[in-house]
């Protein structure tokens, strides 16, 4: 029996695991450097931020030793200036292998309830990043079995990683291991972050920070016309999120045919999106909705890179899908019958369109992509 005015003891046990959660979530957001406008990202137990660990992370992130044939780094296919992505319709593996995907961005990417165009399996960076590391169809930095060894072996003969790997896993006696380096490289990818585009400072109470025609578009692009904020929406401006609050039974895993092509109401068969994961004939075409931060720098667009430019992106769901004329992949995407609901079309004159391109300008937050925190570590 507790005394009187006090406070029964799980209560006590409670408040101090709180204040201690509490402290723990604010040294990791001092670490990731997460601005105050964002929520902490969610971060797996077993694979806690330190300083040490990022800059280790940092460094290989930018080492084309890091690869099978010394070719390529991670930075290879994700450049800071285009917010992490390469500029290119599909990414290039180490050895020349040409990816059927487009290199996604990198900003805010731990936010992302899923990390990859079409895998609904993959939602840890942890996961996703032993894929382009280790994965042989495509290959993209190709360490397999037969090179591992000898990747290894470039950081652990290296003046300054040894050292490094120490100050990053204290507790390991170990010298380097691809788990290592994918920890450390994921701690590195979270600390990605960034939310001071003109668009968050209007959030945040700067009304100046958009223009007349910004707001316009902005309005626009919240209407129930156009429909983009139904997977474009929230802090990270895709439906496609979590953070450190989410639960298993509040997470949300959203994919989209969006009606990019149509094959006899199928769709390439090079690439069919989430449907290679599940083989669910309904999955044909579904891919997952993409953050608009940095947008205006990240082009070419979709999946396949097929989209040149924002105007048209614009076009393709003002027309409520794309139709290809000619070649393989001649089909009407309007009429595929896998298409969402949500794309249906719709009618913009030339005055509306200008203020959604002039909206989604508004998302570019310079201060991230020049962000000296996440360039290559002077030596």
């Amino acid at each position: 029996m507790s005394r009187p005015g006090s406070r029964p003891l799980g209560c006590v046990v409670a408040g101090l695991l709180l204040a201690s959660c509490g402290d723990r979530d604010a040294q990791w957001r001092a670490v990731l450097g997460v601005p105050r406008a964002l929520q902490l990202p969610a971060i797996p137990e077993n694979n806690p931020p330190t300083e040490a660990k990022l800059q280790l992370g940092r460094r290989l992130f930018y080492d084309v030793r890091l690869s099978g044939n010394q070719t390529q780094s991670c930075a290879s296919c994700h450049d800071q200036k285009l917010a992490f992505t390469d500029g290119k319709k599909t990414a290039v593996g180490s050895t020349g292998h040409v990816l059927t995907r487009n290199a996604q961005g990198l900003q805010n990417a731990a936010y992302n309830s899923t990390l990859t165009w079409a895998n609904d399996g993959l939602i840890a960076l942890e996961s996703q990043l032993a894929v382009p590391i280790r994965n042989d169809r495509p290959v993209e930095l190709g360490v397999n079995d037969g090179n591992v060894s000898a990747v290894l072996a470039r950081f652990e003969n290296d003046s300054r990683y040894p050292a490094a790997f120490r100050a990053a896993f204290p507790e390991s006696a170990s010298g380097p291991t691809v788990e290592k380096i994918i920890f450390a490289l994921a701690t590195f990818c979270r600390s990605l972050v960034g939310a001071d585009s003109p668009y968050d400072r209007y959030l945040a109470g700067d009304k100046s920070a958009l223009t007349d025609s910004q707001k316009r578009g902005l309005a626009l692009f919240n209407g129930e016309r156009l429909e983009c904020f139904h997977c474009h929406s929230g802090s990270n401006l895709t439906t496609s999120y979590r953070d450190a609050r989410t639960t298993e039974d509040t997470a949300t895993y959203p994919f989209f045919n969006n009606g990019l092509y149509n094959l006899d109401g199928g769709y390439p068969p090079q690439d069919q999106g989430l449907y290679e994961v599940t083989l669910r004939k309904d999955d044909r075409g579904r891919f997952r909705p993409q953050s608009l931060r940095n947008v205006a720098l990240t082009a070419p667009y979709m999946h396949d890179g097929s989209l040149a430019t924002l105007d048209d992106v614009l076009s393709h769901y003002a027309a409520g899908g794309t139709v290809t004329a000619s070649g393989p992949l001649a089909g009407d995407g309007r009429l595929n019958p896998l298409k969402s609901g949500l794309i249906r079309g719709f009618v913009l004159t030339a005055e509306e369109r200008g203020d959604v391109l002039a909206f989604l300008n508004a998302l570019t937050d310079v201060g991230f992509v020049e962000n000296p925190a996440f360039a290559a570590a002077e030596d």
